[in-house]
């Protein structure tokens, strides 16, 4: 081999190979040999190119180092096989966080949340940077910590739930003042004590041309709201007459507030329960029935306190409910007394303190109820396997068999709030003896066979004597946390019930439709300004 090295610089460099020359041969002419020349600028260029490659191919070797560190048991084997593959990242990360989160499930079957666990992000990557945790560790901390704060929202929405419930059972400022001023009215005030109704009008209380409506209710205000709605919507509001049965302790507010306002309102009558005169042996059933629903409210209310109200999903509000103080109240259970309260009367509408009036109820006293003592709502407007209220199974206990072998869970029950009595149909039934039966079973049963309240017994008492109306003549529910029926059939009902705890008196009631009610009261009147009843 020969070099040949120019004169003038390293510009070129020539190998020659020593087989080969130049001259004649029996190959055919002359050739030139075979040499390779490298040129320098070639050279500076290739050095070149390498000097930019070279770092990132280290800065990728790095990552891929560390990355292996955290991911792969083997860092170096882990390393090869990323350079081969180009390195997916993502999907390695993501398949070893999924088994380890699934590890971790397996580990904690019943999901409880180990004492020590952290309460935020800030902790979590804190905890994951000074530890310098793996990937396993990681997942077992994150779901430890997504538990706690999943049963933290849980405990918060059902407290809120039942700090909502315990605002319904208090009396507000506005309401308390109302019939403070109206019972100090009614004792300095004659007119405030003026006979109701008028001695001309006594003759309409028991007339049966006329359309009697009658309202249990210690409430002035709501009182007023129901006469006062059913006024206005009335074609003749002079062929009504109202009959409010009240306790001794609101009757003078409420017959002072009707007494004075009696130029704008039709007949009248304002009588307490001190004011009637009983048989010994009503009051002794009276006083069985409140001992027997005080008996079935305790038993509720202990069983959920022993669970620590640890309700089922979808019964925490029908549950608080059935707790509600009204469960107990006299009058809530009286109506099934009506026929001994009002002995002179034929048909009657009963109408709860909690609904509002959009409506003529005059047809109502012109309803053939079939020979059925009641005539109440029970399909709904929302179409079929709907129910207006609640279903049976919602009030009983369908697996003691008293209870399913007389009623179907799946049946609507019937609204109350809104209902027409035939008396004299009444009378000649034993419903009466029929519901103080069926309290008597329920106490032999345990107390086990319906939740708190007046209603479920009313049900079973009242069973195959009930006569449909059409679902227009009264909506109910607009006393729960949301409204269900739409806008339309709000305004074409007869009726608005404002069943359920938020009543319309109350700060927690439903916006939307709160209005509805606040539109029937008495604004002008000094003690309503007073008192800031429409604040």
């Amino acid at each position: 081999m020969k070099f040949y090295i120019s004169a003038t610089g390293i510009k070129k460099v020539t190998i020659s190979n020593p087989g080969a020359g130049f001259g004649k041969g029996s190959g055919g002419g002359g050739g030139c040999s075979a040499a390779r020349r490298f040129s320098g600028r070639t050279l500076l260029l290739l050095l070149l190119l390498l000097a930019l490659v070279l770092p990132f191919i280290f800065v990728r070797f790095a990552f891929l180092v560390l990355e292996s560190a955290s991911v792969c048991d083997s860092p170096l084997d882990c390393m090869g096989l990323r350079l081969l593959r180009g390195g997916d990242t993502s999907l390695k990360i993501g398949e070893e966080l999924t088994r380890a989160l699934v590890e971790e499930t397996d580990q904690d079957v019943n999901g409880r949340v180990t004492k020590g666990s952290l309460d935020s992000f800030d902790d979590l990557v804190k905890e994951m940077t000074l530890k310098r945790r793996d990937i396993k560790a990681f997942a077992s901390v994150t779901k430890k910590m997504l538990l706690q704060m999943e049963r933290k929202v849980q405990s918060a929405k059902h407290h809120e739930l039942v700090y909502w419930h315990l605002a319904s059972h208090g009396i507000p400022k506005s309401l308390h003042c109302l019939s403070l001023r109206l019972t100090e009215e009614y004792s300095v005030n004659a007119m405030a004590r003026t006979r109701l109704p008028p001695p001309e009008s006594v003759s309409r209380l028991t007339d049966p041309s006329f359309h009697h409506v009658v309202i249990l209710t210690d409430n002035v205000l709501a009182a007023s709201v129901v006469i006062s709605s059913t006024v206005e919507n009335a074609v003749n509001p002079d062929k009504f007459v109202f009959h409010i049965v009240t306790d001794k302790k609101t009757y003078t507010p409420m017959h002072a507030w009707f007494a004075m306002n009696s130029a704008s309102s039709p007949v009248v009558e304002v009588k307490g329960l001190h004011q009637y005169d009983w048989p010994h042996e009503v009051n002794f059933r009276v006083r069985e029935m409140l001992d027997i629903h005080r008996m079935i409210w305790r038993r509720h209310y202990q069983n959920l306190k022993d669970s620590d109200f640890s309700f089922v999903e979808g019964t925490h509000e029908q549950s608080l409910q059935a707790l509600n103080p009204s469960c107990l109240a006299l009058l809530n259970h009286l109506r099934i007394y009506i026929p001994k309260l009002f002995p002179d009367l034929n048909k009657i509408v009963l109408l709860d303190d909690d609904v509002v009036v959009q409506r003529d109820l005059s047809s109502l006293w012109e309803k053939d109820l079939n020979g059925k003592v009641v005539g109440a709502v029970v399909d709904s407007w929302c179409g079929d396997n709907c129910c207006p209220g609640r279903t049976y199974k919602d009030y009983f206990n369908f697996s003691h068999p008293l209870i399913s072998s007389n009623l179907v869970k799946d049946d609507c029950a019937w609204l109350s709030g809104m209902n027409v009595f035939d008396l004299k149909a009444w009378r000649q039934t034993n419903i009466t003896e029929a519901y103080s039966t069926w309290l008597r079973l329920s106490v032999s049963s345990g107390l086990q066979l319906w939740q708190p309240g007046a209603l479920p017994p009313t049900l079973l008492a009242f069973k195959g004597l009930t006569q449909s109306l059409d679902p227009s003549w009264h909506v109910a529910g607009l006393g729960s946390r949301s409204v269900k029926s739409p806008e339309e059939i709000l305004k074409s009902a007869a009726v608005l019930h404002f069943s359920g705890p938020a009543k319309p008196w109350l700060e927690i009631s439903n916006p939307e439709v709160r209005s509805l009610w606040y539109r029937y009261v008495n604004s002008s009147d000094i003690f309503i300004r007073k008192c800031k009843i429409m604040n």
